[in-house]
C-alpha cells in the first residue's frame, strides 16, 4: 500500500527528543511517510542546546531535489531552517512543488528556542522566516514565538492579525507557555476562530511542538480538512505528553510512537 509522503526540513536533535527525530516519529505513527532533509546539526540533550550549525543550502536543495524528482509529496512540515539563505531555499522547493500542486499544505513550525530557552535562530528570526511565512498553510508557534515574529505584541489575537497578513493562511497559537491549569491553543483563519483547551500535564516537555507541527502535517497529507486535522493532532500530541518518558533529569521525551487513537 503506497503511503502519503511529508517532506520534512528539520535539525537533528541527538537526544531524540525535537527536531527531524521528533518529526519522523509523529508522521510515521499517524501513517504517512516522512522524508527528511536535514536543515542543520544541533549540539544538545533533552534540555539544552549548545550549537546549531546549519548544513549549506546547496547541500539542503540537493537532499529535496532527489526526493521531489521521484516521490510524489502531499505536505511539507518545516522546522529550524538554522538560516536565511536555508529558508530561501527551502521557499524554492515549495514553490516547484506547487506549480504542479498549488493547494500543497504546508506547516511551518517557527521554532526559536528550545524548552530551556536556547536560542535556535542564528539570524534575526523574522528577517530568517520572511521567505516561508507568505508559503505557509498553517504556522505553528507558541506564546514567546509568537510575539516576537508579531513585532512584540502581547495581544494573542493581534498577533494573530500579524502574522496572517504576513501571507500564511492559518495561525495556530499554541499556549504551553501560559501561567495556568490548562493549556489553550487558538486557531485564527481569517474571519473563522477556535480554541481547544487541554489539562496541563506535570514536568516539562523535549519536542512537544515539533510532536504537534509533525502531526498536523501528517493528517493534511492523508486528506483531512484543516480544522480536523489541528484537532485530531492536538489530541494526538495530548496522549503522547501523557505517556512521556524519562531518558535523564529535565524534559521528559513524547512517547510518539504509541499508537493513534480518537477518544471516542
Amino acid at each position: 500500500m503506497k503511503r502519503a509522503s511529508v517532506l520534512v526540513f528539520s535539525g537533528s536533535d541527538p537526544s531524540g527528543g525535537a527536531g527531524m527525530q521528533a518529526d519522523v516519529q509523529a508522521i510515521a505513527a499517524l501513517g504517512a511517510h516522512p522524508l527528511s532533509v536535514l536543515t542543520s546539526l544541533t549540539v544538545q540533550d533533552n534540555d539544552r542546546v549548545y550549537a546549531v550549525h546549519p548544513v549549506p543550502a546547496a547541500l539542503l536543495t540537493q537532499q529535496a531535489q532527489v526526493l521531489i524528482d521521484k516521490i510524489d509529496i502531499a505536505a511539507v512540515k518545516i522546522g529550524i531552517v538554522g538560516n536565511r539563505a536555508n529558508a530561501e531555499a527551502i521557499a524554492e522547493i515549495i514553490q516547484q512543488l506547487r506549480q504542479s500542486r498549488p493547494d500543497l499544505p504546508v506547516v511551518l513550525d517557527p521554532v526559536l528556542a528550545s524548552g530551556h530557552g536556547d536560542a535556535l535562530a542564528l539570524d534575526d528570526a523574522v528577517s530568517t522566516l520572511a521567505p516561508l511565512m507568505a508559503l505557509a498553510t498553517l504556522v505553528t508557534p507558541n506564546l514567546p514565538e509568537a510575539t516576537v515574529l508579531s513585532g512584540g505584541d502581547r495581544r494573542i489575537d493581534s498577533q494573530a492579525e500579524v502574522l496572517l497578513a504576513q501571507g500564511c493562511n492559518h495561525v495556530l497559537i499554541k499556549g504551553g507557555h501560559a501561567h495556568d491549569d490548562k493549556v489553550v491553543n487558538r486557531w485564527f483563519s481569517g474571519a473563522e476562530f477556535r480554541s481547544w483547551t487541554w489539562p496541563r500535564l506535570p514536568g516539562s516537555f523535549h519536542g512537544s511542538g515539533c510532536t504537534l507541527a509533525a502531526a498536523t502535517a501528517a493528517l493534511l497529507a492523508s486528506g483531512k480538512p484543516m480544522a480536523e486535522a489541528i484537532e485530531d493532532a492536538q489530541m494526538y500530541c495530548h496522549q503522547a505528553l501523557e505517556h512521556a518518558y524519562a531518558i535523564a533529569d529535565g524534559q521528559l521525551i513524547p512517547s510518539r510512537p504509541r499508537p493513534y487513537m480518537k477518544a471516542a
